[in-house]
This record gives structure tokens, sequence and C-alpha cells, in this order.
């Protein structure tokens, strides 16, 4: 029988190297923009212009517009094919009357507007605040939640206690890698932390959980089974009797997410591709690193016992 749990060191010497870089991305990201990860409008408040040109337009152009109404800071990024003539502009929150100055000077500096298609949002600083307490909060109750549902879940097993703490280890090991992936295209790609990027990171929690339950599930039938055999013999059962289900269902839906990356509109790619690196991360961990850690555990009891 293949010994997968025998080489938890490599797992875990791996799982280090990774979220050392993810700690890095989020240093650099600081540095950059003085915060871990880039906020969007939808934490710190400000506006969003949707624009579509009926001429082709530069990035250069529509800065210089922006920046003579004070807003030299402006994102500005293309959205869809260059064909598309399509533009995202986020600012500070801008005034209503600033917004029909700017869009009648954009008009006669860099060409006509779309206006059916023209789209703006503005979001006020207090109302990011909140969706920022709102997200912390969010994450800590899943957190709370899983633990209560594994020590529930296990309760006949002995230190059920274990099951619920090494599942939350395996969480925090997938959204500090999630957290860093972002981080990094954030610098690179100038993605920004939105609602999305907050429904992303919560269906990364609950996907932390479904391989391991399965694992652990797993590891509680043969327990019992198996009374004669080390723990660490189990652990390994378990683990090679569950994991062509963990990857079956896993690639299935990692290559729905990579069709969708790839033929899908750009302002969903950053959502989808911090789900699919959660996913990525998540099946891993599952079996590399909540699943050894228990074992680590129980052996570390067991030898000072």
């Amino acid at each position: 029988m293949f010994n997968i749990v025998e080489k938890r060191r490599w797992y875990f010497l791996f799982s280090a190297v990774l979220i050392l870089l993810s700690i890095g991305a989020m240093v650099l990201s600081y540095e950059r923009f003085g915060q871990p990860l880039r906020l969007g409008i939808d934490f710190t408040g400000g506006s969003i212009f949707v624009l579509k040109f009926q001429e082709r337009a530069s990035e250069g152009d529509i800065r210089s517009v922006f920046a003579d109404y004070g807003l030299d800071s402006a994102i500005i990024q293309p959205l869809g094919d260059p064909e598309d003539n399509t533009w995202q502009v986020r600012t500070r929150e801008v005034t209503a009357n600033e917004v029909g100055d700017i869009l009648t000077a954009l008009e006669e500096r860099v060409g006509p507007i779309d206006r059916d298609a023209l789209n703006f949002d503005t979001v006020e600083p207090a109302v990011g605040n909140e969706v920022t307490r709102a997200a912390g909060l969010a994450i800590l109750v899943a957190a709370f939640v899983i633990v209560m549902f594994m020590w529930f879940s296990f309760r006949r097993v002995p230190n059920a206690f274990r099951y619920g703490v090494c599942t939350i280890a395996g969480m925090l090991h997938n959204l500090i890698i999630s957290f860093g992936f972002y981080a990094l295209m954030g610098v690179i790609a100038g993605w920004e932390m939105d609602a999305l990027f907050l429904t992303a990171i919560l269906t990364v929690i609950g996907f932390s959980v479904q391989d391991v339950i399965v694992v652990f599930d797993r590891i509680r039938e043969n327990i019992p089974r198996h009374r004669n055999e080390p723990f660490e013999t189990v652990v390994n059962r378990s683990i090679l009797e569950t994991i062509h289900r963990s990857l079956a269902t896993q690639l299935n839906a990692m290559f729905v997410m990579i069709a969708i990356i790839l033929f899908g509109g750009m302002t969903i790619k950053p959502f989808i591709s911090t789900m699919l690196v959660g996913m990525v991360s998540e099946t891993y961990s599952a079996i590399f690193i909540a699943v050894p850690l228990l074992v680590v555990w129980e052996n570390a009891v067991r030898r000072r016992g």
C-alpha cells in the first residue's frame, strides 16, 4: 500500500514555501498601494464609470480628461476586446455635476460615447466600511461553524476536537494562498478586491470542508474496522480509499472554471480565477495538509503519553 502520510514533511515544506510567497505578494501589494490586497470601491467607497466609445480611444486621452478634474489617481482599464472600445474608470467619489462635465469633456476630446451602454455607480465610504466589517465577520463565523460542525459530527471519535482544528488549519492554508494570488494579480493586472472576491473567498471556505470531511469520515469508519493497525496506517488507508472520489469531483468543477476563464467576460475572470486557485489549494490541503496534521498531533500526544 502506497504510503502518502509518510512523506508529510515534504508536503509541509511545499506548503510553507507557497505561504511565504503569498505573504510576500501581500507585502509587495502593501508597499505599492498601502494595502495587503488592493481594495475596490465596494470596500473603500468611490465612483466607477463604464464607458463605451464609438471610436477608438486611448488610455492617455481618457486619463488627461479625468486629470483635469483632479482625478489623477483614477484607475483606467480596458474591458473586453480592443475593438469593443469599452473602458472602466475607478475614481474617488464624484458628484452628479462632475459626472456630466466629465462625460461632456470626454466626448469633446476623446470621442462620442454610447450613452445607452454607459454605466455609472457610486459607493459611499460608510457602505464600504460596513462591507469590510461584514466580510471579516463572515469569515470568523464560518470558521466557528466549521469547528462546531466537525466536533458534533465526530463526537463519538476519540479527540473529536482535533478534527475541527485540522480542518481550520487547512482552511487557513487555502485562504492565505488565495489572498496571495489575488494580491499578486492586483500588482500585475490591477485586480481590486470587491464583493465578488468576498463571494469567492466564502466559496473557498466551503470547499475547504468538502474533501476533508470525506476523508475524516472514512477514518471514523476505519478505526473500528482496523483496531490492530497503527493510527497512521488507518489514516493512509482512508486517504487511498477516498482520493479517487475527491479528484473526480474537483476536476469536473475545475474544467468548468477553466472554460469560463478562457471564454468568459473580463469582469468575471478575477472571481472565477480566485475560486479555481482556492479549489486547487483545497484539493491539495485536504489530502496533504489537514489529514497529515491529524497524524502529527496524534503521534505527538502518544509520545508524550
